[in-house]
């Protein structure tokens, strides 16, 4: 399935809808708007396995760009709007973009990149130009409305930090499939019920993987989607009811928030209409999906995955019930656990988490991040730590090395450290992430200054500042300790297990 074989049979039905401002594109639309994109990609000389960017924020043609490149057969990297210049610079320039995609609103961060993408043919924006970057608007309003001669199909190559700090492009092959033949896509129906009368929320960043992924999905089987712009409690709940929503994605940070308002706020909407509310990204303490399901009633379904799409765990509200605090059992793979010498452990022991027989990935232009996903017999890992039960269930225990999941934002504390390292106040510094009730983690520094006495709230807040001019603000501390020397080995490893375990234990 594709939007085109939809559209030509509804061509008024809805594809999706901005949550609050209702601005709707039919499916007529979206057909329309994707293949004059697919046509002017097809016009700059993009073939099949190009790359393209899009920094943006949850726009109203974010999604129209994607099904562009997705029918033209491009990679298209989806940029978090909340990176800092060097970092959206570093991604552009890494997957080798041929074309650049942002809006007016990120005036501020693109301005200043105008002669730093060599691999760029062309740039485009969206509300207003700036300098150096055309209308896309303009540009996609005279192409041709009808499907491109070669289509095929594209696939999403986003990144996720790597523990050295620096991104990591997560690159498929693409499918072989011609376009709108890619098989597996009756996941959405098969485990969740989504069908063409269904409503998807979608109250997350697109530029994430799950909501980009499932959105884009859920466009390609006619189930209509609803976009929030930003994610709010209440609004979200609102949302629900006005659009009779059937099927949503939360991440577990969503659900505290939720679960704080008011009561009087929470039983103000009629919530019956929702049917499967499906969550991942980081482990939802047991207390919260408790609640929660007390609240929504047993339509959860959790699920463990990576951008890297090498495997797919999942389980209902039941199984969780039976089995509290599990992420569930595998779907399209097999779940190995290992210790550090690569054998498998007994059931009910913990060790490194492998992918046997899921789908195949590499890291872009990264060989050698790419072999230590690997296990000697093929298997890939996320590094993750877990076990298994007698049942079969997968619980996660620890979280790839020392990555912050921070209200379902991985964040990778080296990025942080490669910057306070840098301030002429600090000698030397380990972040990590701390307990943080609302958001499950918070990112912490501890800094050991040149000068001790002048460690102190001033100095901690003007770190802060100093990382924040550099880095998105979910990356930097919120807070920053002062320690006369931090536990390093004398070949110069740094422990930081010692710092985060004495953290952890105090909470």
């Amino acid at each position: 399935m594709h939007p085109g074989i939809i559209a030509a049979e509804a061509p008024d039905k809805i594809a999706y809808v901005m949550a609050e401002t209702g601005y709707t594109v039919t499916y007529a639309d979206l057909e329309r708007t994707s293949n004059q994109g697919a046509h002017l990609f097809r016009s700059l000389g993009l073939v099949r396995g190009d790359h393209i960017a899009i920094l943006l924020e949850n726009h109203p043609r974010f999604l129209q760009i994607c099904w562009a490149a997705q029918r033209a057969g491009l990679y298209y990297t989806a940029i978090s709007w909340r990176l800092q210049q060097a970092e959206v610079e570093y991604i552009v320039n890494n997957c080798e973009a041929k074309v650049f995609i942002t809006s007016h609103a990120r005036e501020a961060v693109v301005r200043p990149l105008n002669d730093r993408m060599p691999h760029v043919v062309q740039r485009y924006m969206l509300d207003g130009v700036i300098e150096g970057y055309a209308s896309w608007e303009e540009a996609v309003a005279g192409a041709p409305v009808h499907p491109i001669a070669d289509q095929a199909e594209g696939q999403s190559m986003l990144y996720s930090s790597g523990t050295t700090g620096y991104p990591k492009g997560v690159k498929r092959p693409l499918p072989e499939e011609p376009f709108g033949e890619v098989p597996g896509l009756a996941v959405l129906g098969a485990l969740y019920g989504a069908d063409r009368n269904s409503i998807y929320l979608s109250p997350a960043p697109l530029y994430h993987a799950a909501p980009l992924g499932f959105t884009m999905t859920c466009l390609r089987q006619g189930t209509q989607v609803v976009v929030m712009e930003h994610f709010e409690p209440e609004a979200a709940l609102r949302f629900i009811e006005q659009y009779r929503v059937t099927h949503s994605q939360w991440v577990p940070t969503m659900f505290v928030r939720m679960l704080k308002l008011p009561e009087e706020v929470r039983t103000r909407y009629d919530l019956s209409s929702l049917r499967c509310a499906i969550h991942a990204a980081a482990p939802c303490p047991i207390p919260i999906k408790e609640q929660m399901i007390e609240w929504w009633g047993p339509v959860l379904y959790e699920y463990y995955a990576g951008t890297e799409g090498n495997g797919f765990v999942q389980l209902n509200s039941t199984e969780w019930l039976a089995h509290r605090g599990s992420v569930g059992r595998p779907l399209n793979c097999e779940i190995h656990i290992c210790d550090d010498d690569g054998n498998e452990v007994p059931t009910g022991e913990s060790g490194t988490i492998f992918f046997g027989g899921g789908g195949q990935f590499e890291y872009h232009n990264d060989p050698a991040k790419t072999a230590g996903s690997r296990h000697p017999r093929g298997w890939t890992t996320l590094g993750d730590v877990g076990y298994l039960d007698a049942d079969g269930y997968l619980y996660l225990t620890d979280r790839k090395h020392f990555m912050i999941i921070s209200g379902g934002v991985n964040i990778y504390p080296q990025e942080a450290e490669n910057v306070l390292i840098t301030h002429p106040a600090v000698l030397d510094v380990a972040v990590f992430g701390v307990p943080n009730e609302e958001f499950g983690e918070e990112v912490k520094a501890v800094v050991q200054p040149r000068d001790m006495a002048a460690a102190g709230p001033e100095l901690a807040q003007e770190l802060i500042a100093y990382c924040r001019a550099q880095l998105s603000h979910i990356k930097c501390p919120r807070s920053v300790d002062f320690r006369t020397e931090l536990p390093r080995h004398p070949t110069g490893k740094l422990y930081k297990r010692l710092l985060k375990d004495e953290y952890w234990q105090r909470a």
